[in-house]
């Protein structure tokens, strides 16, 4: 699936897929999302269920596009324990997106913005990229991610381009 992000839309043809585990090693689902996201899913989470008979269990979903439904099932079946996934068709309205650059004392960091009906509505800095930056200086994550959000938005007023 490829489309321009900076072109707001509407994606259909993708499906949820999901999978209740009650029998899954919890330290393992972190490389199952890696690989999920590596076999082209759009979007993975998971949630704590009570299963059958009180069992702890977890929900695991998947966001994917139709076409790429067979890699998402094979690493679901050859990952975890489950023995069967349920799917659900999907729609998903996506933003219009850019990147922007923001000098910090840290040097230049990207700022994802999203924008609907042509107006920004959402921004929130890269956050692997704070991440490195806070363990590289050692400074508190909070402190980059905020510095970032302040930067970004004196940005937008010296542009004249706040939201109302």
């Amino acid at each position: 699936m490829t489309f321009n992000h900076r072109e707001e839309h509407v994606d259909d043809d993708m499906l949820v897929v999901q999978a209740n585990l009650d029998d899954v090693n919890p330290e393992w689902m972190t490389y199952v999302m890696d690989k999920l996201f590596d076999a082209g899913a759009n979007d993975v989470y998971m949630v704590p269920i009570i299963m059958k008979r009180g069992r702890p269990g977890i929900m695991l979903n998947v966001l994917v596009d139709e076409e790429r439904l067979s890699s998402i099932e094979e690493v679901i079946f050859s990952e975890t324990t489950t023995l069967g996934i349920r799917y659900m068709r999907a729609s998903c309205h996506r933003l219009a997106r850019e990147f922007e650059h923001v000098e910090t004392p840290w040097g230049t960091l990207t700022v994802k913005v999203g924008y609907h009906a042509g107006k920004l509505v959402q921004f929130a800095p890269e956050f692997k990229e704070c991440e490195q930056v806070a363990r590289l200086h050692e400074v508190p994550l909070k402190m980059v991610y905020e510095e970032v959000r302040l930067l970004f938005m004196q940005q937008l007023r010296q542009k004249n381009a706040l939201p109302l």
